[in-house]
């Protein structure tokens, strides 16, 4: 599969190595280079390729995903920090016939525990004295803050649980903290006066996270519309099921 990489950071270049290790090739490679470029400039690098995978900067994804339609080829949108604009991006991409699949976190792990987050969320909503909250903790590069997994699950709460304020804003906590070189940890916690569950991913490197956006641009390479990556996960898991 002939793969562009738009944004060639850390990510990017992990994505490469691992994409070159399944026999896929990464045949254009959009650095600094391309920060300048509007979408048709882009688009006119992009043709080449069969899918492109994108792990810039959040102010670039509308013009990532105009030049992937111009060009013809599918999108994985890897970046986080653009969903005020998820609305306008969405009827893009459908109105053209695009192909978008995005997620707060391409890690199959992060995306397994999104699930046991919402059921346990389910548990506790009958259960007031607990208290839910959230902490993640990244390397000191990462610039959103709260993270999009942190948001995603910040969001799993509040729509299985109904834990809000009286003025429908958000009572579930987020603390972040970025510092040193750490890949990603999450916590979601319920807490009461006598005890306290908490729910934790850490990832140990990177590497999941590019599995995951390689896997779902295999996933997405011949198909059209507007996706999450949990709806691969589902295709995953029932595959899983049919396996046992």
């Amino acid at each position: 599969m002939r793969i562009a990489l738009i944004g060639y950071g850390a990510m990017g270049q992990l994505v490469e190595k691992l994409a070159r290790k399944q026999g896929h090739e990464p045949t254009v490679i959009c650095g600094s280079d391309c920060a300048g470029a509007n979408a048709k400039e882009l688009a006119a690098r992009l043709r080449n390729a069969e899918v492109a995978i994108d792990f810039s900067v959040a102010e670039a994804v509308r013009r990532n995903v105009e030049a992937c339609i111009q060009a013809g080829i599918p999108l994985v949108e890897g970046t986080t920090g653009w969903l005020a604009e998820r609305a306008y991006i969405e009827r893009l991409v459908r109105d053209s016939m695009g192909a978008v699949v995005f997620g707060a976190n391409f890690s199959l792990g992060v995306n397994l525990y999104f699930r046991i987050v919402e059921y346990a969320a389910g548990l506790f909503s009958s259960f007031p004295e607990y208290e839910p909250f959230i902490e993640e903790q990244h390397h000191s590069r990462k610039k959103d803050a709260p993270s999009g997994t942190a948001l995603k699950l910040q969001d799993i709460i509040e729509r299985t649980s109904n834990y809000k304020d009286g003025n429908n804003k958000s009572s579930v906590s987020i603390a972040s903290t970025r510092a040193g070189f750490i890949p990603g940890t999450h916590r979601v916690g319920f807490d009461g006066d006598a005890e306290q569950i908490v729910l934790e991913h850490m990832a140990r490197s990177r590497d999941g996270f590019a599995k995951g956006a390689i896997l779902a641009a295999e996933w997405i390479r011949d198909k059209s519309g507007f996706y999450e990556f949990s709806e691969l996960l589902d295709e995953i898991i029932d595959a899983r099921k049919l396996k046992d």
